[in-house]
């Protein structure tokens, strides 16, 4: 199964380049048919986990993917699911 993987640690200060970088990866996911996006915001305090969740909860964003799956066994990272027909 084809993924894309976002790790966020280089840029978790940088505001402006999170949002760029999750639509970015989102979009490439949508536009390539890839199933899955694996972003890894690190553990630390949960804000940049918190602001991830929140980008992903958007409903122009929501629209476009199946589900997001908390990692059972790695607090710091999420799974995005696609579903093409």
């Amino acid at each position: 199964m084809a993924k894309i993987t976002l790790d966020l640690h280089d840029i978790f200060n940088k505001g402006d380049l999170i949002e760029k970088e999750m639509e970015r990866v989102v979009q490439e996911a949508v536009r390539k048919r890839i199933a899955m996006v694996e972003i890894i915001p690190g553990k630390g305090s949960g804000q940049l986990k918190k602001r991830v969740i929140r980008f992903l909860q958007r409903p122009e964003i929501k629209r476009l993917y199946h589900r997001v799956e908390k990692d059972s066994k790695n607090f710091g990272r999420l799974f995005v699911h696609f579903r093409f027909e």
